[in-house]
């Protein structure tokens, strides 16, 4: 159901998706899911969004220069 929610996909399209990782369901099955757990979960999208004024701190981070791994 997160993948119907999360992308731009329909229903057939997330059923497919689940299918390529070993999930038999059928389009009818995830428009079900969707319109019982739906909106929760689409409410927790929206309240976990970045908003104006947020703050992020980056302690850490490895990055590949020319091939060569560095920690800043």
């Amino acid at each position: 159901m997160w993948l119907y929610h999360r992308f731009p996909l329909s229903f057939r399209e997330a059923g497919e998706l689940m299918l390529e990782r070993g999930v038999v369901v059928s389009y009818e099955t995830v428009r079900r899911w969707c319109a019982k757990f739906g909106q929760a979960y689409a409410n927790v999208l929206r309240r976990r969004r970045p908003r104006p004024g947020d703050k992020w701190h980056l302690d850490e981070v490895f990055i590949k220069i020319n091939g060569e791994l560095k920690y800043l």
